[in-house]
């Protein structure tokens, strides 16, 4: 898979891949396309919270897997992408 074909979560930006288990549910159990495991269950979000909130829980995650990124960096980089994410667009 190239990053041009590369699925995000729409809520927290994990990259999913094409394995299914990454990916949250629906209502009927069904694989969600849009949302990780992590933050959509059972058709619902799991995370209740503000996005500058899960920015920061996702800082330190972002940090471990690239180890180059400080934390400034990885929080300013989620501040300009997390927007553009379907569930924080305006």
């Amino acid at each position: 898979m190239n990053a041009m074909e590369q699925t995000f979560c729409q809520c927290c930006g994990m990259p999913m891949g094409d394995a299914d288990e990454l990916y949250g549910t629906n209502a009927d159990g069904s694989k969600n396309e849009e949302y990780c495991k992590y933050c959509f269950e059972k058709g619902e979000f799991t995370f209740k919270g503000t996005m500058e909130e899960l920015i920061e829980i996702c800082v330190p995650n972002m940090v471990a897997a690239n180890p180059d990124m400080g934390e400034e960096e990885a929080r300013k980089g989620m501040r300009e992408w997390f927007p553009t994410l379907k569930r924080w667009k305006q």
